[in-house]
């Protein structure tokens, strides 16, 4: 099975990326000092948070930051309840979304991060004496979660180094932010958005009008990850692609305005009950629930 454009393009070090080039300079400067700080990157969705921390991290411990495996940990919480969580590791690495297990985020940071402080790489070719945890959606970790997290921190500082990714700052406590070097990654540009939808038509050898890939960049909200799924979907849709193409949304978008228009035409308990039902589809199909609610907002 061939990989979706947007896998199959994504950079894998900072010399491939295509834009925001003042923090890429910045980034490979931080991948040299000796005494790197924990990190906490912020920014919307699309905006290329992960793929510069995975960059990042090639190029701190080099290519084998890319020998990544799929793992299953498990945990055992106070009152006896078994929780497993996925995460992905390297000999460098090990990379985890906490939110995933709901209320007993606390006891899964704190259990994963003492591991991998306590274990030592068994790769020798780096020079690097710490290990990296990887933590996804930091904004959604609960406040007991990132005041436990704060002491780890503190704790195994000598050998181990956190790296957040988040939407926002507003969720993060400020004793979290005040021990993390903070860095900002901004939606691309329109114009940087359809220089890489280009790029990524050109490698494939086919051809788009750039008003075309204006109108993806703008549907997409400069959402990169979007953009590019979009266009491979239009191109294999509809190619040669002509100027005056009317691009087709995404499904799931298309039903939280269709719940929208049915709140405003009927307030009804069998109406309310259907409508239910049809949220709990979303949610269902890994829609979040406040992405659902800007939909409502701004829709």
């Amino acid at each position: 099975m061939s990989q979706l454009w947007v896998d199959k393009y994504r950079p894998s070090s900072l010399n491939d990326l295509d834009f925001h080039n003042n923090l890429t300079e910045q980034l490979k400067k931080l991948a040299k000092t000796e005494d790197l700080p924990h990190l906490l990157f912020y920014g919307p969705p699309g905006s290329g948070r992960k793929t510069r921390i995975f960059a990042f991290l090639k190029e701190i411990f080099g290519p084998g930051a890319e020998k990544i495996r799929l793992d299953t940990k498990s945990f055992v919480t106070p009152s006896s309840k078994k929780v497993d969580v996925n995460v992905i590791t390297s000999n460098y690495h090990i990379e985890l979304t906490p939110s995933d297990v709901g209320i007993y985020d606390r006891i899964v940071v704190q259990e994963i991060i003492k591991e991998i402080a306590q274990t030592q790489s068994v790769d020798t070719s780096s020079n690097k004496s710490f290990k990296i945890v990887l933590l996804n959606e930091a904004h959604s970790l609960s406040v007991d979660a990132q005041h436990a997290l704060r002491r780890t921190m503190e704790k195994y500082a000598n050998n181990m180094r956190i790296i957040m990714c988040c939407n926002s700052l507003s969720k993060i406590i400020a004793p979290i932010r005040s021990r993390c070097f903070m860095i900002r990654v901004p939606s691309p540009t329109i114009d940087q958005t359809v220089k890489v939808l280009n790029g990524v038509a050109k490698k494939e050898r086919l051809a788009i009008p750039d008003i075309v890939s204006e109108k993806i960049a703008i549907q997409s909200e400069r959402n990169l990850r979007a953009a590019v799924i979009m266009l491979e979907a239009e191109i294999s849709r509809n190619y040669p692609v002509p100027e005056n193409t009317v691009l087709e949304g995404f499904d799931w978008q298309d039903a939280i305005v269709a719940i929208a228009k049915d709140i405003i035409g009927e307030q009804t308990p069998s109406k309310l009950l259907f409508i239910r039902k049809k949220i709990y589809e979303l949610l269902t199909t890994c829609i979040p629930p406040l992405v659902i609610i800007k939909v409502f907002n701004f829709r």
